[in-house]
């Protein structure tokens, strides 16, 4: 069975990639994959198309073309971008350390209290599981881009004052 992009049938479905509602009529990507809870069948991971290419860059690549998707020229460039720095796939937002137990998983640092961290998470068995941090100050060797910025926002629930976007952003530069 092949991936899908069409308008969403109700509200009900929420995106796997940011956990929110999608709203009835808007586009969808859905990723079909093999059901691991049956023998037979498949299941459908649906995600905004925003999402998609941050978070699924393979999958909606195989069916963006002339699909109808708004800003369809960007789009591709997200998804190349992401295909071409696999690791960006698993970035999941930012926050402030709550405490210095936690370790990169760039340079295996301890993250002190206080400092920003960029949250992880790897795609398996249908799921985003949460899989560590990485220092900001540690992207460049992690993901091999600076260019990160706009996937963190995307991704992140938390309300950020323009200054700390901007500390974040001089940090990561």
């Amino acid at each position: 069975m092949a991936h899908i992009i069409e308008p969403a049938a109700s509200g009900r479905a929420k995106c796997r990639g940011c956990g929110q509602a999608i709203a009835k009529g808007e586009l969808r990507f859905g990723e079909r994959l093999p059901n691991p809870f049956a023998d037979d069948g498949d299941m459908t991971l649906w995600f905004h198309i925003l999402c998609a290419a941050y978070k699924r860059p393979e999958s909606i690549a195989e069916v963006i073309d002339d699909s109808g998707v708004e800003d369809e020229a960007s789009l591709k460039k997200i998804i190349e971008f992401g295909i071409e720095h696999r690791r960006l796939a698993r970035v999941n937002g930012i926050q402030k350390a709550p405490s210095a137990r936690a370790r990169c998983r760039s340079c295996r640092e301890p993250i002190a209290k206080g400092d920003w961290r960029i949250l992880l998470v790897y795609f398996d068995d249908g799921m985003f599981s949460a899989s560590g941090y990485v220092h900001v100050g540690c992207v460049t060797e992690y993901f091999e881009t600076v260019d990160i910025v706009d996937r963190i926002l995307h991704f992140e629930s938390e309300t950020f004052t323009e200054e700390d976007i901007a500390e974040f952003r001089a940090l990561i530069s």
